[in-house]
């Protein structure tokens, strides 16, 4: 996979390193924001609640 990506984008070696930088931080960035809180809406909690 890594390769692949190291293939797709052209340029000198530093080019490439900061772009895949870039990349992961957006991917990240973009989970972070949007797909985690969707996901945590879509289950369901339940209140539970141990007493002894």
């Amino acid at each position: 996979m890594f390769s692949l990506l190291w293939r797709f984008f052209p340029g000198p070696v530093w080019l490439r390193i900061i772009v895949l930088l870039l990349v992961a931080a957006a991917l990240v960035f973009a989970l972070i924001t949007y797909v985690y809180p969707w996901v945590a809406m879509q289950l369901s909690t339940e209140e539970v609640t141990v007493t002894s």
